[in-house]
């Protein structure tokens, strides 16, 4: 949600950052509501004060028997002008909120221009990638020869976009999100949270994820929805609440399945774990003062990017352009990993700052000294990271020649020590 006295004070700069993103300009729009809501309230609290005096009029005039009819007639005909008055006010509050939850946050001013991914900007790239003796194949090719994948039952069971893991891949894909859980906890400083799933609309709306992105979701019968992310759930915990500013940073991370429809995505990624309706995720959200939120972003994306350090996974840091930044994200670092088998680079972790956005959507607040008025947090939330894709990266970049994968070190403590999964 936006600051609506910021917008007022700076009409042009509000309009400057939708047009950076290729969205029409709105704050004279805005503001024309905000004038002729403000002139509503001016007059009605003058109808208002009007009828206190009128009231009080009537009642004498009553109490020494004159007749009081005039002011009577006036009374009922500055009843119906407050109605209509109370009417406009609502009327514009509507219009005005319904505007201003559709409309993307404020771009940092340290995004850069550009229209879509081409326009992003290598900040840096870190680890050799691997030069292979053979053609490395792609993740879903090795794991159907091992026999570990399997997308047949999958689409027998639910359709396509899901998967079947079985044996030592789906002991990795769980010895991944352990690994990670472990090392945000104990080495990041993050608390471990058990979140539902399951949430209501309010945790959804708080966190910009709906009405923009009602399509992408899954909704139940009984108007819950499925998380896209555990952002959802660990963000909104937060919501109604003014926070001591002793107690923050608030730093929270979850393991959880996570659930997206991928409307828009048909034909994108049709083979192989990609681009899933069903899916693992590690992730990690903030919630900061305000004048902490830019260090905190720079450090949660550290935190990302250690674990693919540790799991020797080359990638490559991000800044999203104002094209590809998020509707709720002021500003954006992407990971991407290198995967050998598709000769490319393909997203695996995205860390943004929110900033007020969504703290304004869900009323969270903070105290910054005793006595003090409460002030809206800061919230961010990173991917740390996304277990399948995670998965995809260390096959094919730990892939052998005769079709097993070499078991990275980090994680063979999770995995009882097992060197090479080779097919049984």
């Amino acid at each position: 949600m936006h600051d609506l006295r910021a917008l007022r004070a700076d009409p042009a700069a509000f309009d400057a950052s939708l047009t950076r993103r290729g969205d029409a300009p709105v704050a004279d729009h805005v503001v024309r509501l905000d004038e002729d809501r403000r002139a509503a309230v001016t007059a009605l609290q003058d109808r208002q004060a009007r009828r206190k005096t009128l009231s009080k009029e009537i009642g004498t005039l009553r109490r020494t028997g004159a007749d009081s009819a005039a002011l009577e007639a006036e009374a009922v005909a500055l009843r119906e002008e407050i109605e209509r008055l109370e009417a406009v006010v609502r009327d514009c509050d509507a219009e005005i909120r319904d505007l201003l939850v559709t409309l993307p946050n404020r771009l940092d001013e340290a995004v850069p221009d550009g229209a879509d991914e081409a326009a992003n900007v290598v900040v840096h790239q870190v680890g050799e990638r691997r030069n292979f003796a053979f053609a490395p194949r792609e993740h879903f090719a090795l794991g159907e020869a091992l026999g570990m994948m399997d997308f047949e039952t999958a689409s027998k069971l639910s359709g396509a976009r899901f998967v079947v893991l079985r044996g030592a891949l789906a002991r990795m894909e769980r010895a991944l999100g352990q690994f990670m859980l472990d090392l945000h906890v104990q080495e990041h400083g993050y608390t471990e949270t058990a979140v539902p799933v399951l949430v209501n609309e309010a945790a959804m709306f708080g966190t910009d994820k709906l009405p923009k992105f009602a399509d992408q979701s899954f909704r139940t019968e009984d108007g819950r929805w499925l998380v896209p992310t555990a952002e959802v759930p660990l963000t909104a915990s937060v919501a109604g609440d003014i926070l001591p500013g002793a107690a923050l940073p608030r730093r929270m991370v979850a393991l959880s399945s996570c659930f997206r429809s991928e409307a828009g995505a048909s034909g994108r990624d049709t083979r192989g774990m990609l681009r899933q309706h069903q899916f693992q995720k590690v992730e990690m959200v903030s919630v900061t003062r305000p004048e902490d939120s830019d260090a905190e972003l720079e450090r949660m994306t550290r935190c990302a990017e250690t674990v693919l350090e540790r799991l020797g996974i080359p990638y490559r840091r991000m800044l999203l352009c104002a094209g590809d930044t998020g509707f709720g994200a002021a500003k954006t670092f992407d990971l991407e990993a290198w995967l050998p088998g598709q000769d490319a680079w393909r997203e695996i972790s995205s860390c943004s700052t929110t900033r007020d956005f969504q703290a304004r959507r869900m009323n969270a607040r903070f105290r910054p000294a005793e006595g003090a008025a409460p002030e809206f947090v800061h919230t961010l939330n990173g991917s740390g990271l996304a277990v399948g894709r995670t998965l995809i990266a260390v096959m094919e970049n730990y892939q052998n020649e005769d079709g097993g994968i070499t078991v990275p070190e980090v994680l063979r403590p999770y995995m009882s020590g097992l060197a090479v999964i080779n097919a049984d």
